[in-house]
């Protein structure tokens, strides 16, 4: 399937759900962290600059993974959220996601249950080299392995289902975590349903063009350092 490009506000679907993202940024709570209330703010300008400069779409071909088969159902949940606006206008693109690892090489049991779609960003189909965002979706009784961004600064968003970071506490829909650069982190999900989290990425664009993702520590090493 080639390429065709056009402009996003040709395109409403995907134009109203960039504005659910700016939503969430604009109008969720900072829980009274400077560090979340800035990072927030960078997000929502820059989606403010991306979205009024109208940008090219470029339309990948869709591509499914085996986790792909809990998206209903996580779209399900979302609906019946916090955030049922963000799942609804995700529902109306579902069918045009490429879903994908990001690794060169992923574990066996992890390509069952994991992978992310970008919507925004150097790789499409909304084209912005300033900011990354997107979906990942994980199965129920995932362990997502320890890994990092380099120089990138990272969010994430619930969107449905329940999941820990580090095993420090249990996320609920609506509920923001921030990764700061480099900081390694660990995510599980719930016994019984999938988890759908909404990300935004932020950070040099020669960076967000190239992020090298890469798993970085083994179990042994994870169980060591309590992560």
């Amino acid at each position: 399937m080639s390429e065709t490009e056009s402009r996003l506000f040709e395109h409403p679907s995907w134009l109203y759900l960039l504005r659910e993202f700016d939503s969430l940024y604009r109008h969720g709570s900072a829980g009274g962290s400077r560090l979340i209330r800035a990072h927030r703010k960078r997000v929502r300008d820059t989606l403010s600059m991306v979205i009024d400069a109208n940008p090219a779409i470029t339309l990948r071909a869709p591509e499914v993974k085996p986790v792909s088969a809990h998206l209903p159902r996580a779209l399900d949940l979302g609906e019946r959220g916090v955030v049922g606006s963000m799942a609804r206008a995700l529902s109306r693109v579902a069918p045009l996601l490429t879903w994908e690892y990001g690794y060169e090489k992923v574990p066996k049991a992890l390509a069952q249950k994991y992978a992310y779609c970008e919507v925004l960003g150097p790789r499409g189909p909304v084209r912005s080299e300033r900011l990354v965002l997107g979906f990942v979706l994980f199965a129920p009784r995932t362990t997502y392995p320890q890994h990092s961004h380099k120089e990138i600064e990272e969010s994430y968003i619930s969107v449905a289902g329940a999941w820990s970071e580090n095993d420090t506490a249990v996320h609920a829909p609506g509920s923001l975590i921030l990764n700061r650069p480099d900081h390694e982190h660990r995510i599980t999900t719930a016994d019984l349903d999938p988890c759908l989290l909404a990300y935004a990425w932020v950070g040099p664009e020669e960076r967000l063009s190239a992020p090298g993702m890469k798993l970085s520590a083994s179990r042994k090493q994870r169980m060591s350092e309590g992560i």
